[in-house]
This record gives C-alpha cells, structure tokens and sequence, in this order.
C-alpha cells in the first residue's frame, strides 16, 4: 500500500503534452504531487515529430527520447509502460488499465493525443500497410524497407511528405497518392505547393496529385493501391498518412464533454474540474490542434493552474509550419490567400532559384505569410504577425525580407526587444525566456551547452541561428565559436576529414564515419556527397564513384525543370560549334520534339523539354556527331566563354578562342568541390567576362593576366589578379595548378570565390607563384586525376550504365 500524504496526479499518456505540463509543473511546485504515468506504448517519452528523422536515418529512436526512465525515477514519478488506460471511473476517482491495474487520482490529466485517421477503404487490414504515427509504426516501415522496394504513402500533407521522403532515403521506390491538386494545402498555397511537388520530382518520388485511393489490393499481404481514375500503384508498404483524429474514447466513455475533442476551458479544466486535458485530444473554443506549438503553451497553462496560479488562461495563437526534410526550406503562417477584395497579396517568384514568397496584407497589417526556398524572415513575419504592427511604411519592401525592409530595420533580430515568451524552438517548445535565463543562470558559452540545457536546436536544427543569436546577445563577446563541422552525423570538420583520408589511407566512406565515429552510421545528404568527392579526390581512378552520393541532375547528367523535363547542353569547346553540330542538334530536337532551343549565357546550346526516358535516346543521337555532355549540371568544369581574340577582333592581343578550347579540353570532366567557369578575353575590354569567373585570362599585348576567384551569381565577386605569363604553356600549367589546389583544399560545396575569401589570396600565389615545384606538382596531380575523369557520362549511359535512372515507375499500368 502507498502511503503518502500528497496529492495524487494520475496522467494518461505518456506522450509529449502530457509529459511537458509535468515537466513545467516540476519547475513551479517540485515534490508537491505524487505523480503517477500511464503510456500505451511501451517505450519512455519521446519527441514524436523527429520520427521522420529516425525514418530517413538521420536520427535513433535512442536520439529522440526525452525523457530517459532514470528521469523519471529521479523525480519520483511512477511509470507504467505498454498498459493503456481502459477506463475512467470518475464517481470513485479511479483509472483501471488493460493489465488490470486500478490507481485512485486527485487530479487527473489527459493526454491521449489523437488516432491516424484511416480512409473506408478495402484492404486496410492486409500485411504490408501501417500508418505513421509511433515507433511502431517506423519498425514496421524499416522492416518492409530491408527486404521489400515499392511503397506507396496515401497522404501529401507534413506527415506523408516526410514518410515518403523518409522511405526514399531507405532505398525504396516511393509513390506518393494525394487526393488534393498541390501538396500541403492546408500549409501552403498552389503555387509553395507545386513548387515544393517540383522539387521532391526531382528528387525520385513519383506523385499522383487528385488520386482518391479506392482499395489496397493483395492476396497475402499488400501489393498496390487502386485509384478511382483506375490507375494502379504497385506496392509492397502501403502508409497511411491522411491525417489525425482526436482520441476521446476514454473521455466520452467517461461522460466528459467532447465534441471533436475533449472540451476544455481556456484553464484547461474538462467539464470535470478534477480532470484536466493537453494536446492533440483536446478541443478549445473549438480548434483542435495537430502541431505542436500550442500544445506547449497548453501544457504550460495547464501546469500553472494545477500549481494554483488562478491566472494562466491559454490563448490560441498564430503558429508556423516547417517541413522536416532536408534541402526543402518551406514556412507558412496565418492566412495563406486574401480573404476578400479588401486584403492585399504580394508576391515574388524566381523559379530558377527556387524560391517563392507571399504575404497577405489586411488593413496596414500583415495577417498571413508563405515561403518557400528561402525561409530566413519566417519568424520575422511570424512575430509582425502576433504584434500585430502597422507595416504600413514598409508594404512596398516587406516581401524582400527584413534585410531589405527599410533603413530602420536591422538585418539581425532584435533580440533585446523580443518578447521573452517568443517561441524559438518549435520543436521541443523553447521560448527566449528560458534560453537567456538558462545561458546567464548556467554560464553557458556555446551552442552545444545551451542545446543540452534547454534542448533548444536540439532535434530538428531550423532554430539553429536564431539560438546562436541570442547566445551572442546574452553573453557578448565571450560566446565559443561554434565549429563547422561536414554536418551534424560528426564533429570533425572538412579538413580533419580529409586530411585523415590521406594520412591513414581511407578509401571508402565506411571507413571515414568509422575513424570519425559518426553519429549516423550511414550518413546524411549533406556528409555522403561531400565524402564521395573527398574520397574521388584522393583516390583518383582508384575510389568508384557513389552515384548514390549525388543529386539528381548529376546521376542523371541533365538538368531538371519546373516543369519535371530536363535540358541537355552538349558541349561547345571554347564556344566553337560546326554545321554537323548544328545539324545533329537540329536533328535531335525534332526527332524527340524538344519544345525549346535557347543558346545560354556561357556560349552553349541548351535544349529544354527534354523527358526523361528520352535522355538516352538525346546524348545518343549526339554522341554520334561527336558530341559529348557540357556537364552543365556538374559540380565539375561548365564550360570555358571565349571572345573571337586576334583570329578576328581589331583588338585582339592573342588567339583568345584556341587558348579557350584548350583549357577546356584540359580541364574538362574534372570533380571540383562546386561548379566552375573560365573565360578568355582577347583584350582587355574583357568581351569574355573573364574578371567574374573562377579562373579567367586576360590576353594583354606582353602575354596573359590570370586572374582568379571571380563570381557573377547572386554574390558578384571580381577576380583577384594571380600573376602575369607570357606563353599559352604557361596558363596551362597554372589553370591545371589552380584548378587542383582548389580540388584539394576548399571544402565540398564551396566555390571558388568564397574559399580565396576565406584562404585569401596571398596564400593562393604563394603556393602557385612562388612555389614553383609546388605549382608542378598540383600540375601533375590535377593531370593524373583527368586520366580517370575525362570520360563522357552520356556515352556510358548510353551503353547501359545506371539504365535503371531513366526508367519509368511500372506505375501507370491499368487494372
């Protein structure tokens, strides 16, 4: 028997809300409840929305737990795992479980979160089909996954995004059936959501946009879905993902008002005062909930008032969505679309970037934000949002963001003017307040610190700047600074990574996670490219290519489109081209009836429309007229821009075009940590744009300026000048120096211009200019290298390599 003289809080659910308004009710009366915890699951609280973390491999069940059991035992807190409550006895104040255990509470809390919802359709119950909603769940879709490659997720909302995306990462070709037009659309608006459907195409999950599900079929176990249209999806993992219902069943058996939800009031009481109500089972005012941002203000009001502070009501307020897939920034916010003729929208698009912003305008106030591809101002419009300020002033320029907002705007948050109960960690519900008091209480000084005391940027990593910010606000000058590390699977940074590669013979990526003991034994998409290409580096001719390492316009060496074509840009030496070029291009784009010809900025031919399954068919028919691929989606030499030089030019000082085919055939088909451009001008009025290119030669009348570090993107940069030759030898030798030097010492994904940024010149010329058996030895390494890099892609894909890329889902077959 117990005996203890303290009230007795009994807790059904063991989930996140229930188990944060314990946590909150620990830090206000610490000792004063003797707390009992019912879970129907058998494992210790843990973050539910980074189960598509543990799904893709980014994260371990273990990475996820909050709450380990030592936790609870140290706070006293009995836990009964695995035995759901089955039944409330409100008149007794007993809870009785299915293990048959009966518990008397003085207050009780429930936390039952909420059900999958499941569509009536057949099939449901076949082996093979399971829903998204707990490690159960992620075991079961990791199981089919091992042995099985088809799945099919019914669902684009969050939740069937990420397990799509999840599933893609584990290998499995992914379908993915929705029964809307646009993904999301309760998050995003038609154009984020066609945009956001564009990007995961191009990333291998195959859509069926308007497809109502009308029955999984299967003899023994699942074996694909029927649609309505009479398309059938072949599947071996069928997931469902179409939403959630509150879980009331025990409340309504207990007569307690529900409706949607649980009832409750702004207090969080049931419509029994002894009872109270958090999370996804509640219903207030009536909203229900599915994310997790106001289920922490719940559990915080909630705790407070079990505590005795009369005051804490909970408000409803505006929240945001993120998705949690790597490489797709995307938020949203209030109202997604004008609500009358009254409110105003204001967008901007550049679908070459990939981004899309729009803001909903209502009475001199923001009322409504989606972004998409660059979500950097998302908590900024969020907070202009909840202050609701008059934006008038700055309505012509609030849809470029806060940096271009205006004058009296600063770039950085403004920290010190922010509420402190502004939410800055989403995921694990972490406002200001609570980061500040903790970094100044504890003395914290880095971000590793304030992530283990708070969980602050802990799980999902979006809020990462923002809490790096108010670590340099609450302590200055003395915050450590944080260490760039490949991603967040290790804590070795590039060049411990790949001067281990060469100083202990490393030549597979197992074996580099393993000397560096990564944290994800198979890595992520930011660690495997950039070690594929450090092992490539190393090993020239001696590592193979993972092709799996690469994004998807390099395994399939062409470009991918808004609309899901692809475009082919042969390559043009120097900008040279011939009649049977010519000639072959037009053959190909009528043959294939390609939409669009259009000649590009670099002196190339681009051919756009291209569909996929005819790539092969394309590089062939070019390949035959001596064609080979541009690389114009490679993180590799583009192409080399030429002006016509002394051939023809009144002005030219030297043969800028021959020495243009030159460099290119020298330095073509080489790996490079990010994409790179050269030019040749004949003169220096610079017709070729050398000044504004990775590498650029400026023929003078005393020989040739070269010149290096240049960027013409969205961050202009002009080249700094490397030093003067005199012969066409000798800019081969330094371009083949540079380009290696580059090669090995920039980090993977890092141009040119920003690497001299951070090296700085000086250090470029003296390992290239005063260094000159240096300078021979990158020669001779970068030439060793091309042997095995010179090959054209298109032509080994043509004789069958990787045919599999270029092969349709065997989706569309009909029933």
């Amino acid at each position: 028997m117990i005996s203890d003289s303290r009230e007795h809080l009994v807790v059904i659910g063991n989930g996140m809300a229930g188990m944060r308004t314990v946590e909150e009710l620990l830090k206000l009366v610490p000792g004063r409840f003797r707390i009992t915890v019912f879970g129907a699951e058998p494992h210790v609280n843990y973050n539910r929305i980074m189960l598509s973390g543990v799904l893709a491999g980014d994260k371990t069940v273990e990475e996820i737990v909050i709450n380990s059991r030592e936790w609870y035992a140290q706070n006293d807190i009995a836990l009964i795992t695995g035995d759901a409550v089955t039944r409330i006895d409100r008149g007794d104040r007993m809870v009785h479980s299915a293990s048959g255990l009966s518990v008397h509470y003085d207050r009780l809390l429930v936390a039952t979160g909420s059900r999958p919802v499941a569509p009536p359709i057949p099939g449901l119950s076949l082996p093979g089909v399971c829903a998204f909603r707990d490690i159960a769940d992620v075991e079961t879709m990791l199981a089919v996954s091992r042995e099985h490659r088809r799945a099919v997720v019914i669902g684009g909302g969050l939740l069937g995004l990420e397990a799509a995306w999840g599933l893609k990462q584990r290998g499995m070709k992914v379908a993915l059936v929705h029964l809307m037009p646009t993904l999301m659309e309760r998050q995003l608006d038609a154009a984020a959501g066609q945009m956001l459907q564009r990007d995961l195409d191009g990333r291998g999950i195959a859509f069926f946009t308007n497809g109502q599900t009308e029955e999984i079929v299967g003899k023994h176990r699942a074996e694909g879905v029927t649609l309505a249209d009479g398309r059938f999806v072949p599947a071996d993992l069928v997931v469902l993902a179409v939403g959630i219902r509150p879980n009331i069943d025990l409340a309504r058996n207990a007569e307690l008002e529900v409706n949607r939800g649980i009832v409750v009031s702004d207090d969080m009481r049931t419509s029994d005062p002894a009872i109270f109500a958090v999370g996804e089972c509640v219903e207030h005012r009536g909203k229900v909930f599915g994310l997790v941002a106001p289920i922490w203000d719940q559990a915080k009001v909630c705790a407070a008032r079990m505590a005795g502070d009369e005051n804490a009501l909970f408000v409803s307020r505006d929240i945001s969505t993120s998705l949690k897939i790597t490489g797709v920034d995307v938020f949203s916010a209030g109202a997604l679309c004008a609500a009358s003729e009254h409110d105003d929208e204001i967008t901007l698009r550049d679908d070459r970037r990939g981004i899309y912003k729009k803001i909903v305008l209502r009475d001199g106030r923001l009322v409504g934000a989606v972004l998409y591809g660059d979500v950097t101002d998302g908590q900024w419009y969020l907070q202009l949002m909840r202050d609701k300020e008059d934006i008038s002033a700055l309505r012509d320029r609030l849809v470029f963001g806060k940096a271009l907002a205006g004058a009296s705007v600063s770039a950085e948050p403004d920290y010190a003017s922010m509420p402190d109960d502004a939410q800055i960690c989403g995921c694990n519900g972490v406002c200001k307040g609570t980061i500040v008091s903790t970094i100044q209480a504890r003395k914290l000084t880095s971000l590793s610190e304030v992530r283990a005391h708070t969980k602050a940027s802990a799980s999902c990593g979006q809020c990462t700047a923002q809490v790096e910010g108010l670590l340099a606000f609450a302590v200055g000058g003395a915050v450590e600074k944080r260490k760039k590390t490949v991603c967040e699977c290790t804590d070795a940074g590039h060049d411990e990574v790949r001067r281990a590669i060469l100083a202990e013979n490393l030549k597979t990526m197992e074996a580099v996670r393993d000397r560096f003991g990564w944290k994800n034994p198979e890595g992520c998409a930011k660690c495997r490219p950039a070690l594929n290409y450090y092992l490539l580096c190393a090993w020239p001719g001696e590592y193979a290519d993972d092709a799996q390492s690469r994004f998807v316009n390099e395994r399939v060496h062409a470009n991918i489109q808004k609309d899901g074509t692809y475009s082919v840009v042969p390559r043009m030496w120097g900008g040279l081209t011939n009649p049977k070029e010519l000639r072959a291009i037009a053959d190909v784009t009528e043959h294939f009836n390609i939409p669009t010809v259009k000649v590009t900025g670099g002196q190339r031919i681009d051919l756009l429309g291209v569909k996929k399954e005819d790539l092969p068919g394309v590089w062939k028919m070019l390949n035959e007229a001596g064609m080979v691929s541009g690389h114009a989606y490679a993180k590799g030499l583009r192409t080399v821009k030429t002006c016509v030089g002394s051939e023809w030019c009144r002005f030219g000082t030297q043969d800028s075009t021959g020495l243009g085919v030159k460099l290119e055939k020298l330095t073509w088909g080489s790996w490079t940590p990010h994409k790179t451009k050269m030019a040749v001008s004949g003169c220096p009025r610079n017709c070729a744009e050398a000044t504004i290119k990775d590498m650029g030669v400026v023929c003078v009348e005393a020989g040739y300026d070269l010149v290096v570090g240049g960027n013409g993107g969205v961050d202009v940069r002009v080249t700094d000048k490397l030093v003067q030759v005199k012969t066409e030898e000798e800019v081969l030798e330094y371009a083949a120096a540079f380009m290696q030097l580059y090669r090995e010492e920039a980090h993977y994904l890092e141009r040119t211009a920003p690497w001299i940024g951070r090296v700085g010149v000086t250090y470029v010329k003296q390992r290239l200019v005063e260094d000159e058996p240096g300078r021979k030895a990158l020669q001779a390494r970068f030439l060793r290298s091309q042997e095995a890099a010179q090959v054209d892609p298109w032509n080994e894909r043509v004789k069958g390599a990787q045919a599999h890329e270029f092969q349709r889902l065997p989706e569309l077959a009909r029933t």
